[in-house]
């Protein structure tokens, strides 16, 4: 068991919600800060822990920061608008939040605090066919969550006592749910409309289960001096899917699933690689759960939701 003092902000989102009950049970004391912009309530079961502290306040005020990130060993800046429609809708805030305020984080804090920060591989853009990016390919974001992440990750990297994770794009049942990540979205769909209409069906991404997020987070910790300084892409590496790929293996599980193909319209979301998650595997680092499981999970999970609009945007 830790006694170490870990400070997540938005700690009450996606990741953060399966993260910091891991963490918790492992001993850490953990100080969440979120602003709790979905109204969401996901951490009432950890109340009766006295290794947990919830404070409600934004990342963006700095004396709030200043006066949580004193005494902690690690810190892991989960807060951010996450996706490109999100991001979008309200480009001031998502240069503050999303760069702006880990640059600060990152000035203020002792060089002994460690960090540990979740990018996007989605930096990597428009890769090119049949060649896996790995994190020595040069970061070509296009769209603006990409481009402010991508930003942050460089000015962290710049530093000591750091390590970044280039995720996938993460899926999976977590307490704060997301329906707008592409396989929880996909899945969605087949599970109360039946049907899709793909645009770009060929452009290809990775995956990887919200737990196993969280469970590199804990490899990153237990195995930072020898990780320390570098940036690892977390995904599954037998899910370097196509869209189209993805709502087949879906069909596999709702088989009434009907998918359908457009010509006309263009994918706001215009990434499209493969990527290697070779360096990280080699820490011993491996994911848990693969992508037929997750599915199976999330068409268990979406009978108990009751359409409660889960989404960012």
């Amino acid at each position: 068991m830790s006694s170490k003092k870990v400070l997540v902000t938005g700690g009450a989102g996606y990741i953060g919600t399966t993260l910091v009950p891991m963490l918790i049970s492992l001993g850490y004391d953990v100080t969440v800060i979120d602003n709790l912009l979905f109204r969401q309530s996901v951490f009432l079961d950890l109340v009766k822990y006295p290794n947990f502290t919830f404070v409600k306040g934004d990342v963006r005020n700095e004396k709030l920061v200043q006066e949580h990130i004193k005494g902690k060993d690690i810190i892991i800046p989960l807060a951010a608008l996450v996706g490109a429609p999100l991001c979008a809708l309200d480009e001031k805030s998502t240069i503050a939040i999303n760069k702006d305020a880990i640059i600060y984080l990152n000035k203020i804090r002792s060089k002994n605090q460690l960090i540990l920060y979740p990018t996007t591989n989605s930096g990597y853009g428009i890769g090119q066919d049949g060649i896996y990016c790995t994190e020595e390919t040069p970061l070509n974001p296009i769209s603006l969550y990409g481009t402010t992440k991508s930003d942050a990750e460089y000015d962290l990297l710049q530093s000591e006592n750091v390590l970044t994770f280039r995720l996938a794009t993460v899926f999976g049942i977590s307490p704060r749910m997301r329906l707008d990540l592409l396989v929880n979205d996909f899945t969605y769909k087949a599970f109360s409309q039946k049907f899709i209409v793909l645009f770009e069906s060929h452009f290809k991404r990775n995956y990887i289960h919200v737990k196993d997020v969280a469970r590199a987070f804990i490899h990153g910790i237990d195995n930072f001096e020898k990780m320390k300084n570098q940036t690892y892409n977390v995904g599954l590496s037998s899910a370097n899917l196509s869209k189209m790929e993805l709502a087949l293996e879906i069909k596999k599980q709702v088989p009434e699933f009907f998918i359908t193909e457009s010509e006309i319209n263009k994918d706001p979301d215009q990434r499209n690689y493969i990527v290697s998650n070779d360096k990280i595997e080699a820490t011993g680092y491996m994911p848990e759960i693969n992508l037929e499981v997750g599915i199976a999970e999330l068409l268990k999970g979406f009978q108990l939701m009751n359409n409660t609009p889960y989404s960012n945007v």
